[in-house]
C-alpha cells in the first residue's frame, strides 16, 4: 500500500474536517467507519438510497440488511415453516392443511425487523463518541467527490453542503441490473420483492444466479406458482455437485426451470396480467416478473472519472489492497474490482482490516477461501469448490454432510393484519 501522507495525523494537524469520509452505509462502510472511530479517527459516514425504478427505498445498513441477506433468510424461514407443516404428520402430528401464507403479515413483520436494525445502526454510531477519542458523524446525503479531499452531498430536501477529509472510502455497493428488453420496466427486482404491498402471485423470475434461485425457492415454498428463465446454466461458478442438488430441490418444490430461454418483451394486458414473449414462444398470465440478471456497481455518479480514479469496464473501482490509483482514496465491498468475493462477511472484514492498517498500524491483509450458502428450496452451503481443492491441495479430502432441517429462526413480533 502506498503511503498517502496522512498516517497518524489528526484533523487539527492535516487541516481537513475529518480523518475519513465513508461514502456508503452498507456492511463494509459501517465496519470501516466504526473501527476507524474506535481507533481514534474522526469519521463522516454518508449514505443515501436512490429509489428503485419501482419506488422502493430503505434505511441505513446497505443491501444485506434491507433487501438482501436478512429479509431473504426470513422469507426462506417462512417457506420452511410451511414445509414443516406438511412433514409434521410423519412425526405423529395431526396437522391441518398448510394453506396459503398471509403475505401482508409476513411483509409487515419483516419490514419492522429491518427498521429495528436500521435504528440500531444509527444508535451504534452515536455511542462511539462516548466510548473512544474518535467519532462517526452520519449524514443522509447523496455524495459526489469533487476533488481528492472534498465531498459534496445533497440531502433528501435538496440542500447541498460540502465537507473535507484526509482520506475517502468508496463503499457504495451495487444495484440490480434492469431487464434489457421492450417492456422491461414492468419487471421488479430483488430491491422490491420484500416490500411488495400485494402478494406476488404467479411469478416469472429471470436469471440463473443465486438471487434469482433463492427468490424462486422461497416464493414456491410460500405457495406461489413460479417459473424461472435461465439463459444458460444455473449458478455459474458454484460447485457443480451443489448446483445439481439445488436444481433437484427447486424442481421438487414445483419450480418450472426453463433453461436456455430468454425474455424478448413484456406486455401488460387490460387484466393486469403480464405476457412475456420469449425465444421459445409466449408465456402468459404472470402477476409479477422479477428480474435477477445480475448487479452493477453504483459508481457512475460519484465523480470518480473526474478525479482520475481508475474503474474497470464493468464500473467497478480498481484497487490494490483496497487502495485506488489516487493514494488517499480507498474502496471496499461489492463496488470493488479486487480478489475477494461479494459477500457481507468479506466486506466487513475488509473494512475492519483497512481501518487497522490506516489507523492502527497493521500490515496489508490478503484474500482467502470464504464460506458461502444458497437459500433455494433447500439450504445449501459450501466453503470452497471441490474441483479447486483437488487441484490446489490434493492431500486434502473433500467432505460433505446432509443435515436434517434445523432452520435458525429469527423471532418476529407477529402482528396480524
Amino acid at each position: 500500500m502506498v503511503d498517502d501522507g496522512f498516517y497518524g495525523q489528526k484533523p487539527s494537524q492535516h487541516g481537513f474536517d475529518y480523518d475519513l469520509i465513508v461514502i456508503g452505509g452498507g456492511s463494509g462502510g459501517l465496519a470501516m467507519g466504526k473501527k476507524a472511530a474506535k481507533l481514534g479517527a474522526e469519521v463522516c459516514l454518508m449514505d443515501f438510497v436512490k429509489p428503485s425504478p419501482a419506488g422502493s427505498t430503505w434505511g441505513l445498513g446497505g443491501t444485506c440488511v434491507n433487501v438482501g441477506c436478512i429479509p431473504k433468510k426470513l422469507y426462506h424461514t417462512a417457506a420452511l415453516l410451511a414445509e414443516g407443516v406438511g412433514d409434521a404428520v410423519d412425526y405423529g402430528w395431526k396437522a391441518a392443511d398448510k394453506g396459503m401464507v398471509d403475505w401482508a403479515t409476513l411483509r409487515l413483520n419483516v419490514q419492522r425487523h429491518i427498521k429495528s436494525l436500521n435504528f440500531g445502526y444509527r444508535t451504534q454510531l452515536s455511542k462511539i463518541k462516548n466510548e473512544s477519542e474518535g467519532k462517526v458523524d452520519y449524514k443522509n446525503g447523496l455524495a459526489v467527490i469533487k476533488d481528492a479531499h472534498t465531498v459534496e452531498y445533497t440531502n433528501k430536501r435538496g440542500k447541498v453542503a460540502t465537507t473535507t477529509a484526509a482520506r475517502i472510502l468508496v463503499s457504495v455497493g451495487g444495484r440490480p441490473k434492469p431487464l434489457d428488453c421492450p417492456g422491461g420496466e414492468l419487471a421488479i427486482s430483488s430491491d422490491d420483492i420484500f416490500s411488495l404491498e400485494e402478494a406476488p402471485g404467479k411469478t416469472l423470475v429471470v436469471g440463473g444466479g443465486y438471487v434469482a434461485l433463492e427468490c424462486a425457492g422461497f416464493l414456491a415454498g410460500l405457495g406461489y406458482e413460479v417459473t424461472v428463465l435461465v439463459r444458460s446454466i444455473l449458478l455459474r461458478g458454484f460447485d457443480r455437485e451443489c448446483v445439481d442438488r439445488v436444481q433437484r430441490s427447486l424442481e421438487q418444490a414445483g419450480v418450472s426451470l426453463r433453461i436456455g430461454v430468454l425474455p424478448e418483451s413484456l406486455e401488460k394486458g387490460a387484466d393486469g396480467k403480464i405476457t412475456v414473449q420469449t425465444s421459445q414462444g409466449a408465456l402468459e398470465g404472470f402477476d409479477t416478473v422479477l428480474a435477477a440478471t445480475g448487479r452493477a456497481p453504483d459508481t457512475a455518479a460519484l465523480g470518480l472519472d473526474d478525479l482520475g480514479v481508475e474503474k474497470k469496464p464493468n464500473g467497478k473501482v480498481a484497487s490494490t489492497h483496497e487502495q485506488t490509483n489516487v493514494p488517499n482514496v480507498y474502496t471496499i465491498g461489492d463496488c470493488t474490482f479486487d480478489s475477494y468475493l461479494e459477500l457481507t462477511p468479506v466486506a466487513i472484514q475488509a473494512g475492519e482490516l483497512l481501518a487497522e492498517r490506516l489507523y492502527g498500524g497493521a500490515g496489508a491483509g490478503g484474500g482467502a477461501a470464504a464460506a458461502g450458502d444458497h437459500l433455494g428450496a433447500v439450504h445449501d452451503a459450501l466453503v470452497d469448490k471441490e474441483e479447486a481443492l483437488r487441484e490446489e491441495a490434493p492431500q486434502c479430502l473433500p467432505g460433505r454432510a446432509q443435515l436434517l432441517r434445523a432452520p435458525a429462526l429469527v423471532e418476529l413480533r407477529l402482528e396480524h393484519v
